[in-house]
């Protein structure tokens, strides 16, 4: 018997669950955000007040919030792993709501950490943002990329021995494709120069193919 006869329903519930567990063990937010917060503050030191180009500042800002995510996406179904309740927990939710519940909770806490480090980032580095709605779409439409490609790998390195440095280098060919928009997006959001919507669009349909991939493949898992 499922959980619930609405997908909905489920994909809440999944949601729920790991926000409780999250809560009471705070570990993986820690790490996400002291790695962020550390990087950010070592890069801002090593730079010494001296000019850094917008690309280049932008860059930096999206290879913080990629490890950062690593550090936490990795483990999203570890829980699970260890207790070994996985096959149990697919007999009260389908697999398509187990995952989206934990796509959508790895997004939540992405989401999260970005409001916590763009701030200071841009404290640190002193960037004066000059097109801020840019800037939030941009980040917005990265961190769903992320969620997307991160769940799916963290599923699929859940049993792997070596999951620390294995799910970084599976999750970074499957972002780039977004990074490399993103990036661009961000550093024109920084200057306040004229952007192409079509990198906006590259974003969107890469989140959508990723979301769909996601989709497909983990009922093979």
């Amino acid at each position: 018997m499922k959980l619930s006869n609405s997908r909905f329903e489920q994909i809440a519930a999944i949601v729920r669950k790991d926000f409780v567990i999250g809560l009471r063990r705070r570990a993986t937010f820690a790490a996400m955000m002291m790695f962020a917060l550390t990087a950010v503050a070592s890069l801002s030191l090593s730079t010494g007040g001296i000019f850094v180009e917008a690309k280049f500042l932008a860059a930096l800002l999206w290879v913080v919030i990629f490890f950062a995510a690593s550090a936490g996406i990795s483990g999203t179904f570890d829980d699970e792993a260890q207790a070994g309740t996985l096959p149990t927990l697919k007999l009260y939710a389908d697999a398509q709501a187990i995952l989206f519940g934990k796509m959508i909770y790895v997004l939540l806490s992405l989401v999260a950490l970005t409001i916590f480090i763009l701030p200071i980032f841009l404290i640190l580095f002193d960037v004066a943002v000059e097109n801020f709605f840019l800037l939030l779409a941009t980040i917005l439409l990265g961190l769903i990329g992320i969620a997307a490609a991160g769940t799916l790998t963290a599923a699929l390195t859940t049993s792997a021995t070596v999951k620390g440095g294995l799910f970084p280098i599976l999750l970074f060919p499957i972002t780039l494709p977004i990074f490399l928009p993103a990036i661009s997006l961000t550093e024109l959001s920084f200057t306040g120069g004229a952007f192409d919507s079509s990198s906006l669009v590259v974003m969107v349909a890469f989140d959508l193919i990723l979301v769909t991939a996601a989709s497909i493949l983990y009922d093979y898992l």
